[in-house]
């Protein structure tokens, strides 16, 4: 069950470290302007707690034998076909749910830079 938590940890990071990368550079075209680049950024990071909340969503009806993290799973470290749906959909749902918490605060860090950076009318 660790082994299965680890894999899907690395497999949402990695996700959500392209999508992080893709958010950073439509920040810096913005970067004229530091109101706008946080409020895209905070917008953005909004996007993807949504997309992080459906794709938990849907973790429960997927089929096990589909996600990345059962192709990265040793086959010697995989559950027996009986559970593996509920194991496999439990441990995806918790990791998406994870990160869609922490993107949250990142984006509410965003949205607050950009009203600092409004009042301060940088």
């Amino acid at each position: 069950m660790e082994e299965l938590r680890r894999i899907a940890f690395e497999t949402v990071m990695r996700a959500c470290g392209f999508a992080s990368l893709a958010i950073f550079c439509i920040m810096i075209g913005f970067s004229f302007e530091p109101r706008i680049a946080f409020q895209a950024g905070g917008f953005l990071t909004l996007v993807m707690v949504g997309v992080l909340y459906f794709k938990a969503i849907e973790a429960r009806t997927k089929d096990y034998r589909r996600t990345e993290m059962w192709l990265y799973l040793p086959e010697e470290l995989r559950p027996p076909q009986a559970y593996a749906q509920f194991v496999s959909a439990t441990v995806l749902r918790e990791t998406y749910l994870t990160f869609a918490r922490w993107t949250a605060l990142i984006s509410v860090a965003m949205w607050a830079l950009a009203l600092a950076a409004s009042l301060l009318d940088v």
